[in-house]
């Protein structure tokens, strides 16, 4: 089996949640919250993550609306990750994150470890969702599945 190492991005104005994923791509796991403060700061604590992790690929959610078309804040979200991809001189996949922090919500509400006041938290799992969607996608990509989408598909 081929190793992986993809990071996962719930990109958002205030903070980037960030996930990692096990050396087989099989499981993804909340990593941190990046609290944004300057395109700077920013980048820097991302790429000590991609350091530290030896990333290969980002992996970031993009919020469709809901009825499918690229809004406003999923554009914001392409134009950070194009200029973090430049810098890192990584490749971008995107999935499409739709009720992802919703999931996130749910789910920490199941495991007990909810608090409103820790969206953070909500970030680093929606950020899992996110990559853990990708890896069932590539793991499945030679079935039925689609497969993730590229900046190209897009545009």
């Amino acid at each position: 089996m081929v190793r992986i190492s993809a990071l996962g991005l719930d990109v958002g104005q205030k903070r980037v949640g960030v996930a990692g994923c096990d050396g087989l791509g099989l499981i993804s796991t909340g990593l941190t919250t990046i609290y944004r403060t300057s395109w700077q700061k920013d980048l820097e604590e991302l790429k000590k993550i991609v350091d530290q992790r030896q990333a290969q690929i980002l992996v970031v959610g993009l919020p469709y609306s809901m009825d499918g078309n690229i809004g406003f804040q999923a554009r914001q979200v392409m134009k950070f990750a194009r200029r973090i991809s430049t810098a890192l001189d990584l490749p971008v996949e995107y999935v499409d994150e739709r009720l992802t922090s919703v999931e996130a919500e749910e789910q920490l509400k199941r495991s007990k470890r909810f608090s409103t006041r820790d969206k953070g938290a909500i970030d680093r799992q929606a950020a899992a969702i996110i990559l853990q969607q990708w890896l069932d996608q590539r793991r499945s990509q030679k079935l039925t599945s689609p497969s993730p989408i590229t900046e190209e598909e897009i545009n």
